[in-house]
């Protein structure tokens, strides 16, 4: 039966396929022997590749293995794992924090567990869809409020059931728009209805903030009870996902959290680059700057030749096309230029809205970022998307 279903995807322009790349992530990529320049990772801060992350994670393997054996309450915490939760509580400015094996795991290990039957959940239409899933796996009803329409929100909290528990959840940066959750508004909301602020930072954190220390610190609301979950395989440039706040919430996730509970142990390595990477991030502030240099040049080259934009606060440029047929010829066709920037379609992004994802990294050169600007532009007027 699923050879019908890929048939209508690749009628529908939504067929996706995977590409094999024989480099690690960084501005170049070989793509079937072919050099490229690619503008598509979350690897914003090029930490991925970092030698010192390499070195350190090697000497963590000399130690420590390649596998954790098992998961933290059967075989142990490895040093590796203890060290970077106390590297991510002091950088998120919190009691406590606990790594997961992915984002994904992170979202579905702890929104069951804040939200249960009897309550209520409210997210933004634009959440991951990790979050989504999160909330169909609790008890709690579920409703999803118009993207950062903080009036239709406050009116759904005001209609609800008097002292309902209820949870609030938001992306930081979102990750296909690249714009900002109203955090001010929304810290405010769950204060006045005393409801509960989840908070998913993945690509807040590391880029957003004077110091990178993600959309709390770039909104200024430090201190407020905002519950911060956030990832390892952005910014920081290795894999996992890890939730900070009060020491009692952790302590209540280890000991209840089934994605945590029952999943082997992030790999030693990954622990120990990870903590390198938060490192890196305070030790070296210029590549942070370096960052949004790179973002505003390739910002202002796009909305200069009128590229159709979102409301982008972000390193995320995603160029608004509409239909997945020109997504895909306009992606396709600036990979035959030696640009690699992919097409993001249904069911990733609701239907009308496909585009081109562009991100930009600290290890961008200006001379690449102009290459890019100029295949875009060539490639947008021959497809009749730019004048």
């Amino acid at each position: 039966m699923w050879e019908a279903d890929i048939h209508k995807l690749a009628q529908e322009h939504l067929l996706r396929e995977i590409s094999v790349l024989d480099s690690p992530s960084g501005p170049i990529m070989s793509l079937k022997g072919q050099k490229i320049l690619q503008f598509a990772t979350n690897d914003y801060l090029g930490l991925a590749n970092h030698p010192q992350l390499k070195h350190v994670a090697q000497k963590a393997i000399e130690q420590f293995g390649v596998g954790a054996g098992a998961s933290r309450l059967i075989s142990g915490t490895l040093r590796p794992h203890h060290n970077l939760e106390l590297a991510l509580a002091q950088f998120t400015n919190t009691d406590a924090a606990l790594t997961f094996s992915s984002g994904y795991a992170t979202n579905l290990g702890v929104i069951p567990l804040l939200a249960k039957t009897g309550g209520l959940i409210f997210a933004d239409r634009l959440c991951h869809a990790s979050l989504i899933d999160g909330c169909r796996l609790s008890r709690a009803d579920f409703r999803v409020f118009p993207h950062n329409d903080m009036k239709h929100l406050r009116s759904l909290l005001a209609n609800r059931q008097a002292n309902r528990p209820t949870l609030l959840i938001t992306e930081g940066v979102f990750s296909m728009d690249g714009d900002l959750a109203p955090l001010p508004e929304l810290t405010h909301l769950a204060k006045e209805f005393e409801a509960t602020l989840l908070l998913d930072d993945a690509h807040g954190t590391g880029v957003m903030g004077p110091t990178g220390r993600g959309t709390i610190e770039h909104w200024g609301v430090e201190g407020h009870n905002v519950l911060h979950m956030g990832t390892l395989s952005k910014a920081i440039g290795t894999s996992g996902g890890f939730m900070t706040g009060p020491l009692s919430l952790i302590n209540y996730l280890i000991n209840t959290s089934r994605s945590f509970l029952y999943s082997t142990a992030p790999p030693p390595a990954m622990a120990a680059a990870a903590q390198a990477a938060v490192s890196l991030i305070l030790q070296e502030p210029e590549r942070h700057a370096r960052l949004w240099e790179n973002r505003e040049h390739m910002y202002q080259g796009l909305t200069a030749m009128g590229c159709h934009m979102t409301k982008t606060q972000s390193p995320i440029l995603p160029i608004i096309v509409h239909d997945p047929r020109l997504a895909t010829e306009m992606s396709v066709s600036l990979q035959k230029k030696g640009i690699y920037i992919p097409a993001i379609r249904p069911p990733t992004v609701p239907k009308g809205s496909s585009r081109l994802r562009v991100t930009v990294t600290a290890e961008h050169s200006p001379d690449q970022i102009d290459e890019a600007l100029t295949a875009i532009q060539q490639v947008g007027q021959s497809l009749k998307i730019l004048r």
